[in-house]
């Protein structure tokens, strides 16, 4: 457990940057009023997303490697963070489904079928649902994860002279 305190850490981090950025985009109207703009602009989360994972593989860098680090132990570090975000992601969707922003989905169904993105509201219903966003944030959180730190790593990594 004391190997991976610091990915702990910045899991939690992260999970906490997250919702935050939920009630963000709930206090600027995303998830109403300005729910058309919400498919574009909810992917400028990435920049966080992507600053946190290079600040958590610098820590454990710093902290635990002694600013010594290969490819590899930064990439099990980061797969290491990744997997505690995606266990842990269905606790945070739920949080930001039915606590931060309960309205979201019934919003987001509305709009999709007045749109005609949606062909019926059992269609929308199908698709915007707890169940099928807490998968999805779990696999994204993985994926996106290992994809991140894969890249960062060949910058961070400590280079042999």
């Amino acid at each position: 457990m004391k190997n991976i305190k610091i990915e702990i850490k910045w899991a939690i981090i992260f999970i906490i940057m997250s919702l935050l950025w939920m009630v963000l985009e709930k206090l600027c109207g995303l998830h109403g009023k300005y729910i058309d703009y919400h498919l574009y602009l909810t992917n400028l989360f990435a920049i966080p997303a992507i600053w946190v994972m290079v600040l958590a593989l610098k820590d454990k860098k710093k902290k635990f490697y002694n600013g010594n680090m290969s490819y590899k132990q930064g990439l099990i570090s980061g797969i290491i963070i990744s997997v505690i975000i995606a266990l842990i992601s269905p606790l945070t969707q739920w949080i930001i489904s039915y606590v931060i922003t309960p309205e979201y989905f019934p919003n987001v169904i509305k709009r999709s079928v007045e749109i005609g993105y949606f062909k019926t509201t059992a269609e929308a219903e199908a698709n915007f649902n707890y169940q099928n966003y807490a998968i999805q944030s779990s696999v994204f959180a993985l994926i996106m994860g290992v994809v991140t730190t894969a890249i960062a790593m060949i910058f961070i990594r400590t280079k042999n002279k």
